[in-house]
């Protein structure tokens, strides 16, 4: 067998290391939240291959890999894991000691459960390529392939699925699934203490957590959909962190003395999906309507005025920062050739586009996108929808004419198509059969060199078909208090939100 990791593994089994025993965890730290949380993101299994979860998975829950401080893919759960030359077969190690919540040790039948029960974004993926997963003996676990799959562990064990979280077997079959959702256990730096739906949840640090006991002894997330109520708390002291605030509220945060605006880089892109491209009854059906839309929108100015210009103006759905990225070229900001476009696709006077769905956070980016398309002829309104609403409705394929879609999912350009591009892509509206092909091709091929070439021709058809509209790479700007010693924003790269929970600090005599 040949390890992954020959050369960085001693590294990262270093930094997961348990740190000698520190003083017990005190104080509380409390965020306003800007979507309301939802039950389904306490359990790994139904993860939509978005990041939003991984707010919680974080603190409830571990996985065998995944990002941390200053390592893409740090050993967690699992110790060491090694792939056979082939290709064909992936060993783990568990780490020794392990327990759940519950005190049931973190054993190789969960691992296989988990996988087994596994039902979010790219699970069709994953349940086509994965052979068998054989449980060796208690600490070893072994998955085979069908064939050789070079972006195994980029599907598996990072925030591209939840596939490599870990829940407990036996706790999940004696309280069902509901009963998991309602009380999950994990094997996280914090337990499960409440959820009042809509309003709250709360956490309690976990001292038997193996990688070292949290600081902060419990955690309280807020449900605030509203940005100036999200504000009004963090300069009241009743949150000590909120999230996703822009323009004049950004701007207002970064200048209110005692408070810090923190501005995070995810691997995060947001656009435009044009949902009825495949409809010949359409307006969108016709790639000039689709491109003059692109044209109509003015990126830069967005991105200064909604992150006051720390997002980048984006050319793509994939992040630049992705592995097999391709760099599509620009649209530019070109109204008066979109009006062309449109007259030239039997639209002179431009048409109703119906309503332009978006989740509520991000309603004020798309208002500045329906504003743009207005002067060209493309008449829009907004439909903003809370964030699980509206996670399900696009699940659902149950938005008609255009989306505004995002994602800071973690994985590379395959993982990115997968979900939103291919035809049956777990957010995907459709697709056409010479990406479908090329996707499939790409998959099993094992030159890095010759799979580039293929994600970028895919990469290339999309953008030669106008399949989206790409807007900016959003930046996420948060509010830190002055009770915050560590916040976790950035500690872990491409992160959205605050982790690992393990190393947030209060600042002494805050608590």
């Amino acid at each position: 067998m040949t390890r992954v990791w020959p050369v960085v593994g001693l590294l990262l089994l270093t930094i997961g290391r348990a740190a000698p025993v520190a003083a017990a965890p005190e104080g509380e730290l409390t965020w306003a939240v800007h979507v309301s949380l939802a039950p389904t993101w306490f359990d790994p299994a139904e993860t939509p291959g978005v990041i939003v979860p991984f707010m919680v998975l974080y603190a409830l829950h571990d996985a065998l890999a995944k990002p941390m401080p200053g390592a893409p893919m740090a050993p967690s759960l699992a110790e060491s894991w090694s792939v056979s030359p082939d290709g064909l077969v992936y060993d783990f190690v568990l780490r020794a000691g392990v327990r759940f919540h519950n005190g049931d040790p973190v054993a190789a039948e969960d691992v296989k459960f988990s996988l087994e029960r596994y039902r979010g974004g790219a699970s069709a993926t994953l349940k086509a390529r994965v052979a068998a997963v054989e449980v060796v003996d208690a600490r070893h676990v072994r998955i085979r392939l069908k064939q050789p799959w070079p972006d195994f562990m980029t599907f598996y064990a990072t925030p591209a699925t939840g596939a490599a979280w870990i829940v407990p077997k036996r706790y999940v079959e004696r309280v069902g699934e509901d009963g998991f959702k309602k009380a999950p256990i994990g094997a996280g730096p914090y337990r499960f203490v409440s959820f009042t739906p809509g309003i709250e949840l709360v956490l309690e640090a976990f001292d038997g957590y193996w990688r070292k006991s949290p600081a902060v002894k419990r955690l309280v997330f807020r449900s605030v959909p509203d940005e100036s109520t999200r504000l009004a708390m963090l300069k009241r002291g009743e949150a000590d962190i909120a999230y996703a605030f822009r323009g004049p509220l950004a701007e207002e945060l970064r200048r209110t003395p005692g408070l810090t605006l923190k501005a995070t880089s995810p691997t995060f892109t947001e656009w435009l999906t044009f949902t009825e491209q495949w409809n010949p009854k359409s307006p969108w059906a016709d790639r000039r309507v689709r491109l003059a839309a692109s044209l109509a929108i003015d990126r830069k100015t967005i991105n200064e005025a909604e992150y006051l210009g720390y997002g980048r103006v984006s050319t793509s759905i994939i992040p630049r920062d992705f592995q097999f990225y391709w760099p599509a070229p620009a649209h530019p900001y070109d109204p008066a050739r979109a009006r062309q476009l449109l007259a030239e696709a039997g639209y002179p006077r431009g048409f109703d586009a119906g309503e332009i769905a978006s989740d509520l956070t991000y309603g004020p980016t798309v208002e500045a996108v329906i504003n743009n398309l207005q002067p060209v002829g493309i008449r829009a309104r907004l439909r903003a929808l809370e964030r699980a609403a509206y996670l399900r409705a696009d699940q659902e394929k149950g938005f008609k004419r255009v989306a505004r879609i995002g994602s800071a999912a973690a994985g590379n350009a395959a993982t990115r198509i997968e979900a939103f591009v291919i035809t049956d892509g777990i957010r995907s509206y459709g697709g056409y059969p010479e990406i479908d092909a090329l996707y499939r091709e790409q998959a099993v091929e094992r030159d890095a060199k010759k799979r580039e070439a293929l994600l970028h021709r895919i990469q290339q058809a999309m953008h030669e078909r106008v399949m989206f509209a790409p807007i900016v790479e959003p930046a996420f700007l948060n509010g830190i208090g002055p009770r915050v010693d560590e916040s976790g924003l950035g500690l872990i790269t491409g992160h959205l939100y605050s982790a690992p929970y393990e190393d947030l600090r209060i600042k002494p005599g805050r608590r």
